[in-house]
């Protein structure tokens, strides 16, 4: 792959570079907030990447500047800030881990089916539906999971519980896509 400074530079791909370098601000802030507008502050960080990511796809396509590096960078910078989010949260929530296991199985399964469908001249053509509206839950949990600390554990448990599903449920959907892929190949 030929990358040109159009390619690199373009809108779409800064915002992803922005987003990358989000992560490091969110995880020191959020882990060394001490009050509320800490945690605001780490919040609105959450938010601000979350809208760069909805922004990059659209910009892309509206715009024709979708690049082979912009569909590597953009799921790279997603999985490295959802990673830090439970990364994060997980110190803080008792049944986060649960969904640690079930965004690494997923992302597991996705990225070593990709790699052997690549091999084979096929690959999953951009983010389903499904992976998307999963992703934007993912995102809304996370942002007041982290705005309000002091939720109760209830709800703490069942906004985790609506992500969870919300991700399972992307996981299963994501299986028969890669079943038509391997049926082509």
């Amino acid at each position: 792959m030929k990358l040109t400074s159009k390619e690199i530079f373009s809108i779409p791909n800064i915002l992803s570079y922005i987003r990358l370098l989000l992560i490091p601000i969110f995880v020191y802030i959020y882990i060394t907030s001490d009050n509320s507008a800490d945690y605001y502050i780490a919040a609105f960080i959450i938010l601000l990447s979350g809208l760069t990511d909805m922004f990059d796809g659209l910009i892309a396509r509206k715009f024709n500047q979708i690049t082979e590096l912009g569909k590597m960078i953009d799921p790279v910078a997603d999985k490295l800030t959802q990673a830090a989010i439970v990364g994060c949260l997980m110190f803080r929530y008792q049944y986060m881990w649960i969904l640690v296991v079930l965004l690494v199985v997923k992302e597991l399964f996705m990225g070593i089916n990709g790699l052997i469908l690549l091999k084979r001249g096929r690959k999953l053509d951009g983010a389903m539906w499904f992976g998307k509206v999963s992703t934007a839950v993912f995102y809304l949990a996370a942002f007041i999971l982290i705005a309000f600390p002091e939720i109760s554990s209830y709800y703490a448990s069942l906004l985790m519980l609506v992500t969870g599903t919300f991700l399972g449920l992307s996981f299963i959907l994501y299986i028969p896509e890669f079943l038509k892929l391997y049926r082509r190949a």
